[in-house]
């Protein structure tokens, strides 16, 4: 076929046999360009050295998973835009659920017919990278239902396929008649035809193979089968007079699930179809699940992802004009109350912006797919500012929050490297964790200095906990606060290291004080910054 000849395609399975189906399959979709690896160390190295336009991994591997694999090939900066096509018979949703998490463009199910490969292949080639689910992940969709609760119409499953060989017309209509009502049935006179229709791109569900014909009897039609891996897996169904048990061990000897002897009992026949139907059905089943948590994970990071841009524009709108407002004249004319009430807006509209941010950010962080984009960051600017919104929150506790520079800073301005929504998170939380654990009438100190590192201590009066000192930046680590879940210091270190920079803490027995330390990269020189008529000089941040 045209349209996958041009594509460069690895297959990766540690089963030889099933690579070589595999890369047969391929060639007779017109593909030309394959390789092969055995494991997923190995699929990397030629990641790296030649170009690949599609995964095609198994799941179950020594050495490397294909999870760990796919997991790899996301993490990578020149490969995670690649289309990863899952080969598995993995059943446990979880271990499902982390594939898609983590990028999988399709999941498909062993064993599988070539106009499913085909499907797969369709699917990789239209495949676009999804933006990563949301640290907290949307609640699950009830089942056929749409984001907004409506009900999906399901499609009628299709029917099952049966091809029955036999080179007796009468025989033909016979099992035709008694099976049309349940399956879609097709018909073969010879054994050339079914193989024909078997090595087609919809071949059937199950064979019922007679044995003696002419030019070709079904033994060596079923041989032909177990050869070709277009139909090697397709079951069959022995239906003879034949009933010596020689040739009841050699159809078994073929793959032959059955052996049915004439004259039929066509009661006893459909039971036994019946009764495997059922793991045809189970399979599709699988696959239809596999597919439709592929559409619901899609689904619901589109909607995600449209609510969470929605919803920066407007927030985004929102402080600008709330810090417009801030640094007119107009501020001259409001009373202490207006005043207090304008910054108060600000914060709150900053922290719903910043949880929407990290929201996704937390999650790229914790599954390794977080790139940094370094700009630099006007560090002082921003701790003026989270101080002067603390002493407005905090102002019912008569807290003293002071902030204070080294000479150095003093001198020029305090510039670190980093993302500047993510430096104003760690220090929003760690600010305003400091006020909380700090007692009435009592302080709270920042200091800024500049050493090797752009270096930012808090410290408050009130120690930590020793039950939790061990575990202070763990996640859902707190003891004591009131309605507190343990995300802030556990999201300030993740955010922090994330930007290169180092955190930690210190308790003084004392002074009973707690000092929580971060540092941050300072500029590299060369550095070539933009422009700074586009520079946001309240965040540091491009616009």
């Amino acid at each position: 076929m045209k349209k996958f000849r041009d594509l460069a395609v690895l297959v990766v399975d540690d089963f030889e046999p099933m690579r070589k189906v595999t890369v047969t399959q391929l060639r007779q979709l017109g593909l030309e360009q394959i390789m092969m690896a055995s494991n997923g160390g190995e699929a990397l190295r030629l990641l790296r050295r030649h170009r690949v336009d599609i995964i095609l991994s198994d799941w179950n591997m020594p050495v490397m998973t294909g999870l760990e694999l796919l997991c790899e090939v996301r993490n990578d900066e020149s490969l995670c835009r690649l289309p990863f096509v899952m080969i598995t018979a993995e059943s446990d949703r979880k271990h499902l659920e982390q594939a898609i998490a983590n990028g999988v463009s399709d999941l498909l199910v062993k064993p599988y017919a070539p106009d499913r490969l085909e499907a797969s292949l369709e699917r990789a080639i239209n495949w676009k990278p999804r933006p990563p689910k949301a640290a907290q992940a949307a609640k699950a969709l009830p089942p056929n239902t749409t984001p907004d609760g409506a009900a999906v119409q399901s499609a009628t499953p299709e029917k099952p396929t049966i091809l029955v060989v036999d080179d007796t017309p009468d025989n033909l209509k016979l099992l035709s008649d008694l099976l049309k009502d349940e399956y879609r049935v097709r018909i073969a006179l010879n054994g050339e035809k079914a193989l024909e229709i078997c090595h087609s791109a919809t071949p059937p569900d199950l064979v019922l193979l007679d044995v003696m014909m002419p030019e070709m009897d079904g033994f060596e039609v079923a041989r032909h089968m177990r050869e070709h891996p277009g139909s090697q897996s397709i079951p069959v169904i022995f239906v003879t007079a034949l009933a010596q048990d020689k040739d009841r061990h050699a159809g078994l000897e073929l793959g032959a699930i059955d052996f049915v002897t004439k004259p039929i009992d066509p009661d006893q026949l459909t039971l036994r179809i019946r009764n495997f139907m059922r793991y045809v059905t189970l399979h599709r089943e699988v696959q239809a699940g596999y597919d439709s948590m592929l559409e619901a994970a899609k689904l619901r990071d589109e909607v995600d992802n449209m609510m969470r841009h929605d919803l920066r524009g407007s927030l985004a709108g929102v402080i600008s004009l709330i810090q417009n407002l801030i640094a007119t004249d107009s501020m001259k004319q409001m009373n202490r109350y207006q005043v207090d009430q304008l910054h108060a807006a600000e914060e709150m509209t900053l922290q719903v912006l910043g949880m929407i941010n990290l929201s996704s950010e937390l999650y790229k962080i914790e599954t390794g797919r977080f790139r940094l984009e370094a700009q630099p960051i006007e560090v002082e600017d921003i701790l003026q500012r989270i101080v002067q919104l603390a002493r407005t929150t905090f102002k019912h506790k008569q807290l003293t929050i002071s902030m204070s520079t080294d000479e150095v800073v003093s001198a020029e301005p305090a510039r670190a490297f980093g993302d500047a929504m993510l430096t104003w998170s760690v220090f929003q939380n760690l600010i305003k964790n400091a006020c909380e654990a700090a007692p009435e009438k009592g302080m709270v100190s920042i200091k800024l200095q500049k050493r090797s590192m752009m270096c930012i201590s808090i410290t408050n009066e009130g120690m930590i906990p020793i039950e939790i000192r061990d575990a202070f930046f763990s996640k859902f680590v707190t003891k004591g606060k009131p309605g507190g879940n343990g995300i802030g210091t556990y999201s300030a270190r993740l955010l922090t290291e994330a930007q290169g920079g180092q955190i930690a803490f210190a308790v003084s027995n004392e002074t009973a004080t707690t000092t929580l330390s971060v540092q941050l990269p300072l500029i590299p020189e060369g550095f070539v910054e933009p422009d700074a008529g586009k520079r946001n000089p309240r965040f540091g941040q491009l616009v």
